[in-house]
């Protein structure tokens, strides 16, 4: 931190496991990665290539340099695992992820439809090589799951071997645990909560709002994913308290009441 400032919470440190920043590269160029993170390195903890990006984006390998010489770990999104799945290629996608030297993958069933069990399958595998995210939910906004159907997901993956499950949402915020509004399904997540670990779950929270929600319910450490690389900076303000959105937060008593006269 720049200077010194009182009654600002404790963020957990690099490497973390828990309070992650996961961001969302939709194919940012190498200058513009490199220009990022020279603001924001100390506050992203992984970087997911979106969606099918990886595929088509030039220089591929040095951008994912740029990440991983600052040990920053860099992995796939989840639709081009189901890319190669549904075009039964999932031994190509294995020896893709290994030239690339990646550490993590995401494993998803959020375009396609395949039975959990054989998800499950492709969960056990992979983590024999690689750390996996699994994410829940699907990207169809009409696929409304109860919420014990959630919880007996995320447990199911979590014991087949991912490290952290991922509550979809989609880019845009507007699916999954968000109704298409934006507007958080505050029972569904409290539900989820009373059977899953916290520090095990990345909610996708790409709007502001969103984000607001989890760090009032689950505090500064929240795990929060698919923020845009230009909203880092802002998410870390707003994690301790920096923004109007959370500036009583944190503060002790007295601080509260200097600040409401």
């Amino acid at each position: 931190m720049n200077f010194k400032l009182k009654n600002i919470p404790e963020r957990t440190t690099l490497p973390r496991t828990y309070g992650l920043t996961m961001v969302m590269d939709k194919g940012m160029g190498l200058v513009g990665a490199k220009d990022f993170l020279s603001v924001a390195a100390p506050y992203v903890d992984i970087v997911k290539l979106g969606f099918g990006t990886g595929f088509v984006t030039n220089n591929l390998e040095e951008k994912i340099k740029i990440y991983t010489d600052l040990n920053i770990p860099v992995y796939f999104g989840g639709t081009l695992f189901e890319a190669f799945l549904v075009r039964d290629q999932f031994d190509d996608y294995l020896a893709m992820v290994k030239h690339y030297g990646l550490k993590h993958v995401e494993v998803s069933d959020g375009s396609i439809s395949i039975p959990h069990v054989e998800k499950l399958g492709y969960i056990e595998k992979l983590a024999k090589h690689v750390t996996v995210l699994s994410e829940v939910g699907s990207k169809d906004a009409t696929h409304i799951m109860p919420p014990y159907k959630w919880i007996e997901l995320m447990k199911a993956e979590l014991e087949a071997g991912s490290t952290y499950v991922i509550a979809e949402a989609r880019e845009a915020g507007n699916v999954g645990i968000y109704r298409g509004s934006g507007e958080v399904r505050e029972g569904l997540v409290q539900e989820i909560l009373t059977q899953i670990p916290a520090e095990k779950i990345i909610w996708e929270a790409p709007q502001k709002a969103q984000q607001v929600y989890f760090l009032e319910l689950l505090g500064a450490n929240v795990n929060l994913g698919n923020l845009a690389p230009s909203e880092v900076i802002p998410l870390e303000s707003t994690r301790l308290g920096l923004r109007g959105d959370t500036f009583t937060l944190f503060l002790d008593e007295a601080g509260k009441q200097s600040a409401n006269h």
